[in-house]
């Protein structure tokens, strides 16, 4: 199934089997561009010795983009882990606080969205004005 076939189905199909294996599978795909990606990243780092400071300094400060840059990519895969557990119990394409479905086009974009779309304003929001009161 594609993307196109998926938006097709009707909406009372939604999670259905065949929606579900398509989630796991891209789900299963993420996961691993996402750990090639980290490993990419680390053979990226030059730590090659330079004896001129402004080179050492632009080294180290690629060096620590990278790193950090693989630090955010590592953190994806607990979220995908999770989303994967969630198909196998049956709750994945629901929003976690509200129980609404979160919507296939979310999905696509977002596989491991945890809730829908007006849960994600509102607990934004209420970020927002937590930082404000600071």
């Amino acid at each position: 199934m594609d993307e196109k076939a998926l938006l097709a189905m009707d909406q009372a199909d939604y999670m259905n089997a065949e929606q579900l294996a398509f989630f796991d599978a891209r789900l299963l795909e993420l996961r691993q561009e996402t750990l090639d990606e980290i490993e990419a990243s680390k053979v990226d780092i030059n730590y090659e010795r330079v004896s001129d400071v402004s080179d050492r300094a632009t080294l180290e400060e690629e060096a620590q983009l990278a790193l950090r840059l693989a630090d955010r990519k590592r953190q994806l895969i607990p979220k995908i882990d999770k989303a994967r557990q969630r198909i196998r119990q049956g709750d994945y394409g629901y929003c976690i606080e509200s129980g609404e479905p979160i919507g296939l086009a979310r999905l696509l974009i977002r596989p491991t969205a945890e809730y829908s779309t007006d849960i994600k304003n509102i607990n934004e929001k209420r970020e927002r004005r937590y930082e404000d009161k600071r």
